[in-house]
């Protein structure tokens, strides 16, 4: 159960659906597993969609028969479902009031009770996905108010999700009232943009606008823009912005949550060479994604930085396979490193984070046999204790190394001279908002919202929740 995913839409552009293309090439890296567009003419939708990277899905004779000036977009590594064909989004379903397609980043946390009540109800639900949920709901009376409609499923809805909405003519851009899943605003000529990370307008020429907010619903139609938001979301205690978002997964030059994920990444370096300073020949990043947190540790250290690995970038992120077996292998084929830097060198690696730890360990190893004399770890997070239901890759925390190990087990496991970590105060205090707007449980246990503790087995069959 493993999801990360980015969406996209596009409302009132001649070009929509190669908009939506390129936009999911800039979020190619929130999903590898399929990429799929639908668009609408105003006489007929349109839908193409595939498994594999957005290149390999999608060419110029696709492009031409995606017609019309309204489209989403969708690339998925699935959290709920398993990798196949029918779980390919858009999901797009036809009924008697037109259509409604559908693109959803995050998980929820109480699609098994939703699923109960659907079924209970009459309602047969085609595919694995928490994202056909809501358009049971949708089409379940005979109301047309769509606007009324997705309102109300504020209060139906539990957990994190980002969708947007292609229903008949427009678009609607949905973000849960934590806010757990980024989801921003643009502006090409006159057509408006959503999409999961600013780096997809930059990739199209747009212009940002703002965030959507938590607990807001977006519709963009042939009048204009239109906000609504949920009942009662000014009475929640808190936000719970996914902090892994700017620690791992988004684009290092977007801005997220509406802040530079590049100068997050500097931060949490920074304050890791403050609170864990070590004795060395230079640090150096665990590419890509460990690069700005690297960058950020040399600064604060006063150490040189050295490139010392150097990248196969035509291998997909190790992160986001769907094997331990492929996983491994790809750690051996991604990531070389240049011996003649490294013999006999004191090192600082930084990691942005450890979650099994058994790619760790095949990095050490390969520094080892290129005779670095030592290994100095620091992470720039804290131990990852619990799993995430939110929509992140962490597995059960029976595969979490740090729920099962302490820091000096760890340690000994991957074959370093020394680990450290971030704390939990130093990683809150590096982020330009407020500590109180983050969500934090994968490193504390403490989840912002109600989880399913306990799936039928009927459940976990369907895979559409996960215990703890």
């Amino acid at each position: 159960m493993k999801e990360y995913c980015g969406v996209v839409g596009i409302h009132g552009h001649k070009d929509a659906s190669r908009l939506a293309y390129l936009a999911l090439y800039a979020l190619q890296h929130r999903g590898e597993e399929s990429a799929g567009i639908a668009s609408y003419d105003y006489k007929k939708v349109h839908l193409h969609k595939g498994m594999g990277l957005v290149g390999s899905v999608f060419n110029e004779d696709t492009l031409k028969k995606l017609k019309g000036p309204v489209a989403i977009g969708h690339v998925r590594y699935s959290t709920t479902g398993s990798s196949v064909t029918k779980n390919v989004q858009p999901l797009l379903i036809n009924h008697k009031k037109g259509f409604i397609a559908v693109a959803h980043n995050g998980n929820l946390t109480n699609s098994v009770e939703l699923s109960n009540e659907l079924e209970d109800s009459g309602s047969i639900l085609q595919t694995t996905m928490d994202s056909e949920l809501i358009v049971h709901y949708l089409v379940k009376d005979h109301k047309n108010n769509y606007r009324e409609k997705i309102v109300s499923m504020f209060s139906k809805l539990e957990g994190a999700y980002s969708f947007v909405l292609m229903i008949n003519d427009a678009i609607y851009a949905m973000r849960d009232p934590f806010g757990f899943r980024p989801l921003c605003l643009g502006k090409i000529d006159q057509a408006y943009v959503v999409a999961s990370e600013t780096c997809a307008f930059d990739m199209i020429g747009a212009t940002y606008i703002r965030d959507i907010e938590p607990g807001e619903v977006v519709i963009i139609d042939k009048n204009g823009l239109t906000s609504l938001k949920a009942p009662n979301t000014n009475l929640l205690p808190r936000h719970a912005f996914c902090i892994f978002e700017y620690i791992y997964f988004s684009r290092p030059d977007s801005n997220i949550f509406t802040k530079s994920v590049y100068m997050a990444r500097k931060n949490l370096g920074r304050a890791l060479a403050k609170e864990h300073p070590v004795s060395a020949d230079f640090v150096m990043p665990i590419p890509d994604s460990g690069n700005y947190a690297a960058l950020g540790y040399a600064e604060g250290s006063g150490l040189p930085l050295e490139m010392a690995y150097v990248r196969n970038h035509y291998i997909g992120r190790t992160f986001i396979q769907p094997s331990q077996l492929i996983r491994d292998f790809k750690v051996r084929v991604k990531l070389n490193p240049i011996r003649d830097v490294l013999k006999g060198k004191k090192i600082i690696i930084v990691e942005d984070s450890i979650v099994r730890g058994t790619t760790s360990r095949s990095r050490v190893r390969a520094l080892r046999e290129a005779g670095v004399s030592e290994i100095h770890m620091r992470v720039s997070c804290p131990p990852l204790i619990s799993p995430c239901f939110y929509g992140i890759d962490f597995p059960t925390k029976k595969e979490l190394i740090a729920a099962n190990k302490s820091i000096e087990e760890i340690r000994q496991f991957i074959g370093v001279d020394s680990l450290k970590y971030l704390s939990l105060d130093g990683m809150l205090s590096s982020m330009m908002l407020d500590r109180g707007e983050f969500c934090t449980a994968c490193f504390t246990g403490n989840y912002p919202t109600k989880i399913c503790k306990a799936p039928s087995k009927k459940a976990l069959e369907r895979k559409l929740c996960r215990g703890m």
